[in-house]
């Protein structure tokens, strides 16, 4: 069973393209469903809507990592540290960080 908060996030997007709370929100719950190619391109979109948007790195980063596409999942890691960094946003920086080396080199 799809998870609950697609359908209604999906509308929001319809309504609102530009959303980039919802973007995020949609990339999680497809996370969540274990539906890793939907979930990068919500995060995609999120990223392109809000580039500022550290959070939906990680996520995108995950997703990518998921899905085995490692080079790509290290690219989103550097450009997420860079954003999270200037954003000051620790926790983020710690967790691709950590992603990143995880991935080997």
């Amino acid at each position: 069973m799809p998870n609950p908060r697609i359908e209604p996030l999906k509308k929001v997007l319809a309504m609102d393209p530009h959303d980039d709370v919802a973007w995020f929100g949609l990339g999680k719950a497809y996370m969540d469903d274990g539906n890793f190619e939907e979930a990068v391109t919500s995060l995609r979109q999120c990223v392109t809507v809000k580039p500022t948007y550290s959070a939906a790195y990680y996520g995108l980063a995950q997703s990518l990592q998921k899905l085995g596409r490692i080079d790509e999942c290290r690219t989103v890691c550097a450009t997420g540290i860079e954003v999270s960094t200037k954003n000051g946003d620790a926790m983020v920086t710690k967790n691709l960080e950590a992603l990143k080396l995880a991935l080997g080199s």
